[in-house]
């Protein structure tokens, strides 16, 4: 198995059915390259592109215009998203097929559970 989450102590001394708990809190912050969009990976695995992070975007912050090679999936925990297709705000869900393009615009700031 490659999954992980990143800068985790332990989890690699696991036998590989064992359960991996993640004290959230205590992971930092990582800047992304787009400004106003930081995020916490909570798992990845680099074989078969599996990503789960938290994604915080501060009031006005952009994501510009991407492709999603697999399913896209985001609850919406606070503040709303909005993309050429509608808007999704807190407590909702939207997901986007594979294959699909779109950028996201964070008009009051969110903080999504992106999978």
């Amino acid at each position: 198995m490659t999954a992980l989450t990143p800068n985790v102590a332990g989890h690699q001394d696991l036998n590989q059915f064992a359960s991996r708990f993640v004290d959230v809190e205590s992971l930092a912050w990582q800047p992304s390259k787009f400004d106003g969009v930081e995020f916490k990976t909570l798992l990845i695995d680099p074989d078969t592109g599996i990503l789960t992070a938290l994604v915080r975007m501060a009031p006005g912050a952009i994501l510009p215009d991407h492709e999603h090679v697999e399913i896209e999936q985001s609850y919406v925990l606070s503040g709303r998203l909005v993309d050429e297709d509608g808007e999704v705000t807190s407590g909702n869900f939207v997901w986007r097929p594979s294959g699909s393009r779109h950028s996201v615009y964070a008009p009051d700031g969110a903080l999504v559970l992106a999978i």
